[in-house]
């Protein structure tokens, strides 16, 4: 089944600072704030959510078809969608603009000093979702504020069943925003903080959020996650890890495991532990776009963490 995949494009780039931010930062004096960081190290990588979770779903076998907005500056980044064999047919290219740029220095206490440019993803809104795609399945992933409006309201006029995820966007949506998401939507995914900011924002409980969906999805990282349905609730345990080298784009692995599973009917407990493992995995590599497997490996890995075969 093919997938729409609404979100962002992004290039990640990340330094590392070899010592300490408070060594260099005069607290008395922030307020002329002047400072340079020599980050000898640095690495380039391909990310955004539509990308992530169009790359997480193409090794499960799924048929990922992102639509997002990109810059002059996109090639590279197209070269290696076409390796992966993942479709840009719905990749809207402006050309006046860059793609979306992420310039994140951590130092050695593990704080983040980020800077973000949004670049073509501000025009995401004129990519339209078309019905030509034949999907019946979609996700409505952090991207511009407005191409996120617009694409929910695209899906339900065209009855595309489609995932809500706020993400890092949820800021951007007040509680009337949102519950419209809500309505339109036909499933939740957030982290335990995002879930607790959109109870807040919206008025309403989790049992509440539940009954407008057909699932409510609560991932709490290390704790595993919690699905909400009309059935109750199916609590997911966390996959075994190898080793913990890098969590992000751990939520957009999971997502991709929660689409490939929805679209091949499994229940939720398996779509949680699908997710789960796809989480896991990523955790194990640097960058968003790096981790591989085969399906004989993730079936594997899969029974040795659930004590059961999948597939």
């Amino acid at each position: 089944m093919a997938i729409l995949i609404s979100g962002s494009f992004a290039y990640d780039n990340i330094m590392v600072f070899p010592d300490r931010f408070k060594e260099h930062i005069l607290p008395d004096q922030v307020h002329i704030l002047n400072v340079c960081f020599l980050v000898p190290e640095m690495r380039r990588e391909f990310g955004g959510c539509a990308g992530n979770i169009s790359y997480n779903l193409k090794l499960l076998g799924g048929e990922p078809l992102p639509v997002g907005a990109v810059g002059s500056d996109f090639d590279p980044y197209y070269s290696w969608l076409e390796e992966c064999g993942i479709s840009t047919e719905h990749v809207l290219q402006i050309d006046d603009a860059f793609t979306a740029q992420a310039y994140i220095t951590t130092d050695m206490d593990d704080n983040q000093i980020t800077a973000f440019h949004p670049g073509a993803m501000s025009h995401a809104h004129r990519n339209r979702i078309a019905n030509g795609s034949g999907a019946e399945l979609g996700i409505v992933a952090p991207d511009g504020k407005q191409a996120m409006i617009e694409h929910a309201r695209q899906f339900a006029e065209l009855g595309v069943s489609f995932v809500f995820d706020p993400g890092q966007g949820m800021p951007m949506f007040d509680g009337q925003e949102l519950r419209t998401f809500i309505e339109q939507a036909d499933y939740i995914t957030v982290n335990d903080y995002e879930s607790q900011l959109l109870q807040e924002r919206t008025g309403m409980g989790l049992a509440a959020l539940a009954e407008h969906v057909d699932a409510l999805i609560v991932t709490r990282g290390a704790k595993g996650s919690t699905i909400f349905t009309d059935n109750g609730r199916v609590e997911i345990p966390v996959a075994k890890t190898v080793k913990t080298v890098d969590p992000t784009g751990c939520g957009d692995a999971y997502r991709a495991g929660l689409l490939h599973a929805i679209s091949r009917e499994e229940d939720w407990a398996n779509a949680g532990r699908i997710a789960s493992l796809m989480g896991a995995i990523k955790i194990e590599t640097h960058g968003t776009q790096n981790h591989r497997f085969t399906l004989d490996d993730f079936s594997e890995r899969f029974a040795a963490s659930f004590g059961y075969n999948i597939w």
